[in-house]
């Protein structure tokens, strides 16, 4: 069991996949939670089943692409749960994967809007509150393409490795007043993200069998492992959930 009882987290992206699997994960652990994410009417429901197993939970519609929607979500956190301990930056798209030459720029644009702007935001709205505190852990959902190139990924590629040098940026920057920022790089989850790569059919990862990825649980139950002092250890860098210790530590195997 973590000790993360009384502590509160804003979770982005927290409709399906891994960040569903984050809040659930955290409140199983005594976290109160609150899921941002643009599909509304799941996100309710989702908040609504962690409070009929015991858990504190509540919902808020969310573009992280708006700073505005990204401040309201942490102001909800603060209103509802005295404050944010934990923030984590999860929302993040790859859809469409295109070759450099073929991409739509607008395209390209929205996903960084989302995964690059998106964990600014987060990091610009909890900061403060933060730091007010003098304590606080955030984490970024990174990706083993912030340090790989990738057909087909060059928006994704990018954005993720402007995530991970946000990571650095704002360890430097507050790891002396008390606020932990890692990145976790889970590998390949067996999300909806999956189906669109598999379905591009374009570069190594497209190729892969679906059994090779890990279940987005496992991703939820490392957020939880390193939102304790465990996270210590990976502060202004990414932890790898591919590495055989970091599971063992998570209790994974």
């Amino acid at each position: 069991m973590f000790q993360l009882r009384g502590k509160s987290a804003l979770i982005t992206g927290a409709s399906r996949g891994i960040g569903e699997a984050a809040a659930r994960s955290l409140s199983k652990y005594g976290v109160s939670v609150v899921l941002a994410a643009r599909s509304t009417k799941v996100i309710e429901a989702i908040a609504a089943s962690i409070r009929d197993a015991g858990g504190e939970a509540s919902a808020i519609s969310c573009d992280v692409g708006r700073y505005d929607d990204v401040e309201a979500a942490v102001r909800l956190c603060v209103d509802n749960f005295d404050g944010i301990d934990i923030l984590v930056n999860n929302a993040g798209v790859i859809e469409p994967i295109s070759r450099i030459e073929t991409s739509d720029p607008d395209d390209w644009g929205k996903v960084i809007d989302i995964n690059v702007k998106g964990v600014y935001h987060g990091l610009r709205a909890a900061a403060p509150f933060m730091l007010e505190k003098g304590l606080g852990t955030i984490i970024n959902i990174s990706s083993g393409a912030a340090t790989g190139a990738l057909e087909g990924w060059s928006h994704y590629c990018a954005s993720k490795a402007a995530v991970l040098s946000l990571t650095k940026c704002a360890d430097k920057e507050f790891a002396e007043k008390g606020i932990r920022v890692m990145g976790l790089s889970p590998g390949t989850v067996a999300t909806d993200m999956q189906v669109q790569i598999k379905q591009s059919g374009i570069n190594p990862v497209s190729e892969l069998d679906p059994s090779v990825h890990i279940p987005a649980e496992w991703v939820g139950e490392a957020i939880a492992w390193l939102s304790t002092e465990a996270g210590d250890a990976y502060k202004g860098m990414d932890c790898s959930l591919r590495e055989e210790t970091v599971r063992k530590a998570v209790g994974l195997i």
